[in-house]
């Protein structure tokens, strides 16, 4: 369980460290291949191909996917009370934190009469998915839902696979939390299909084509994403959890373990990785894990992410190493269980966790944060899930007479120079037959 890279004693480049992180590059490939014809399918055949997905994947038939307002109605009546306070603390706490994510409106007076105005648009519609194979998640309609009423987004679908538990239904708690935040356009329909619903839409089920679509899930989900990307938006591809843990010579072993058990028992394809330059830490953090593991519900499950080839115990020569390590990985989570933490210098890592106070599953559900973040090294170049997703940045050009003629003859200049002479013309034009 946890096998071990040992890095220490190599002048690592970072071609070197990007060859040392461990993935589960074949799964991803396969889920890739496996999402884009299920796309297909659904681009091709609409409900009845859903339908056959379900069946397949969910083990259920004939149930209504397009949820019936009733269904979200009882939902609601029968959450547990604890349940459903959290849920409302989870919303108004990622209510405050996505307020600040919206940028101001900025007027730039670059001359006299010559003005730009930067605004940001909300996408007319955004499809948010929720995933519902392994476990139930309504903390992530809450993480997929809220940004997107905040950033302004008119029209949100949700979408959740049926569970055969409920008989077809979604998720009773997912549809719950659903109803408190006033979605009523819901789907029960699940995995890559979902992705390819909300991407050219259904006709039968009355579900129209989205502008974005948002929200975690698993491998196929993530590949669905970039079958899909350039026909509608997408956030990053948030597919099987990871958490890498920096931690020192100080660190508890026993609350390092916890942590990477408690992201192990997502799915099998989960990365648990943990990064330190103290031999007796990494020792110690794997007797834990073994002895932890099996008591856990999902042990299995657990169990199978820890033996993966995506999970393992990293033994770097240094600080230093380790924060080379870290960004080279570019983690979806990244906890930094360390004396003298210095987050700063870890830039590439969709969600920081300082400290020991501030484990993976405060960030899961209550920290304000959003859990919607990016995986297999997108934290690289792409950002969580926020109320900027569903934001686009849009310019407004003002210019007057004056400013216009101030600037046309370099506009005629570079024109010419372009071999675009009616672009130059196109200015000359309005100021034809007057004086200059």
């Amino acid at each position: 369980m946890l096998r071990t890279i040992d890095l220490r004693g190599r002048a690592l480049t970072t071609a070197d460290l990007l060859a040392a992180v461990p993935r589960a590059q074949a799964a991803r490939a396969e889920a890739l291949q496996a999402a884009a014809d299920i796309v297909a399918d659904v681009r091709t055949r609409g409900e009845a191909a859903l339908r056959e997905q379900a069946a397949r994947f969910d083990h259920v038939s004939d149930h209504p996917i397009r949820v019936p307002q009733a269904h979200l109605d009882e939902a609601l009546e029968g959450m547990d009370p604890g349940v459903r306070a959290a849920i409302e603390e989870a919303i108004r706490r990622v209510r405050v934190a996505s307020a600040a994510q919206v940028p101001a409106t900025v007027v730039t007076d670059v001359a006299p009469g010559a003005r730009v105005e930067q605004r940001w648009q909300p996408v007319r519609r955004a499809g948010v998915y929720v995933p519902g194979g392994k476990a139930a998640y309504p903390s992530s309609v809450v993480m997929n839902v809220v940004p997107a009423q905040v950033a302004g987004v008119a029209d949100v679908a949700l979408a959740s696979p049926a569970q055969a538990e409920f008989d077809g239904r979604v998720d009773p708690d997912v549809l719950a939390t659903a109803k408190l935040l006033g979605v009523t356009e819901v789907y029960a329909m699940g995995g890559a299909g979902a992705v390819g619903a909300y991407a050219f839409g259904v006709d039968s089920l009355g579900l129209d084509p989205v502008d974005v679509i948002t929200g975690p899930g698993n491998n196929f989900v993530a590949s669905a994403k970039r079958v899909v990307a350039g026909i509608v938006g997408t956030d990053s591809e948030a597919g099987a959890t990871e958490i890498l843990i920096v931690a020192d010579e100080n660190a508890d072993p026993a609350l390092v373990a916890v942590d990477l058990i408690s992201q192990a028992e997502h799915d099998e394809q989960a990365s648990t990785v943990l990064v330190t330059w103290s031999q007796e830490l990494a020792d110690a953090v794997r007797v834990e894990v073994a002895a932890r593991v099996d008591a856990t519900r999902n042990a299995a499950r657990a169990r199978a992410a820890l033996e993966g080839t995506q999970s393992a115990i990293v033994l770097v020569d240094d600080r230093a190493g380790a924060v080379a390590f870290s960004n080279a990985y570019a983690p979806e989570h990244l906890e930094l269980h360390l004396v003298d933490p210095q987050p700063a210098e870890y830039v590439n890592a969709g969600a920081v966790f300082v400290g020991a106070f501030s484990p993976v599953s405060l960030g899961d559900y209550l920290a304000g944060s959003n859990h919607v973040l990016p995986t297999g090294g997108q934290a690289r170049y792409a950002a969580g899930l926020s109320a900027s997703t569903f934001l686009r940045p849009q310019q407004v050009i003002t210019y007057d007479r004056g400013a216009l003629q101030t600037v046309a003859d370099g506009i005629v200049a570079l024109a010419d120079a372009e071999g675009l002479p009616a672009h130059g013309e196109a200015v000359t034009a309005r100021f034809a037959g007057t004086e200059a």
